[in-house]
């Protein structure tokens, strides 16, 4: 009983190590964004501004135009995940309830895709999508990203724990496969469809390399790529940066521990059958 005891004070020690150690940058951005221009990076670091700087994040929110850029976020946002969370639900019956040749050869490569670096195909999509003039417009923010194949592999792991017995009283009653799909395999997948929507909002809400390449304007940017605002030749205004960065982060943090029941109960429910 005490050597159980031991060990699982041992665990929690290791948990909240952890947990701090995670949470050490965003208590620096926050403390960062807080500061006096002349405390940002004096040694040894002072982690308690002398005198609190709320300013900065008002002049941080008017030193670009994160008003457009914060429209051009949740657009790309919204329309990505929708779409994603479409072609996911279609691909993930398919590959799960549908028998067709070749099916698991075909979600094989299709998983094999995942270890493609996406830098790999960073210039190929470039000049696709230039050859379509769509560069610098929203089509390039969301088209690419309409598809997921982690998502569709998450979904169809937990179609697979949906009984088949409710398949085939449905189709007994005349249920046709699309009704089927709607009616009854998406209620019961709410819990992975709400992880596979937060896991694509955080990741269209934070990307910053594919924005930066495919946008030249500021009136298509969205709101990582408008930080790059706060570097300039002269030097970085990190105060102004941390605080807009923790302006922009604070919406995803807010969802996630919101939602976050639901992420565990999707990723838990999804490894029962495969």
């Amino acid at each position: 009983m005490q050597k159980e005891a031991l060990s699982k004070s041992f665990i929690y020690l290791l948990l909240i190590i952890g947990s701090i150690l995670m949470l050490l940058p965003f208590v620096w951005m926050i403390s960062t964004s807080l500061k006096q221009p002349n405390e940002v990076m004096i040694m040894p670091p002072k982690w308690i501004p002398s005198d609190i700087q709320w300013s900065n994040y008002i002049e941080a929110w008017f030193s670009a135009p994160f008003a457009i850029y914060t429209v051009n976020s949740v657009i790309v946002l919204i329309a990505s995940t929708i779409g994603e969370l479409i072609t996911t639900i279609l691909a993930a019956y398919a590959f799960s309830r549908i028998h067709f040749y070749g099916r698991e050869i075909i979600f094989s490569v299709l998983l094999g895709t995942m270890m493609v670096p996406g830098e790999v195909l960073l210039i190929p999509n470039f000049v696709t999508l230039s050859n379509l003039g769509w560069i610098d417009q929203y089509q390039a923010l969301i088209v690419p990203w309409l598809a997921s194949i982690f998502s569709i592999f998450l979904l169809r792991q937990f179609f697979f724990s949906i009984p088949k017995e409710l398949s085939f009283a449905a189709k007994i009653d005349g249920c046709s496969d699309f009704r089927f799909l709607w009616s009854v395999m998406v209620p019961l997948a709410k819990p992975a469809l709400i992880t596979i929507a937060i896991l694509k909002a955080i990741g269209s809400w934070n990307a910053f390399l594919w924005p930066l390449i495919v946008t030249s304007s500021e009136n298509m940017r969205t709101l990582p790529v408008g930080l790059i605002s706060f570097s300039t030749d002269t030097g970085t205004k990190y105060e102004l940066l941390m605080a807009a960065s923790s302006m922009i982060i604070l919406p995803m943090i807010i969802l996630f521990i919101v939602l976050q029941k639901y992420i565990i109960e999707g990723v838990a429910r999804a490894g029962i059958k495969g």
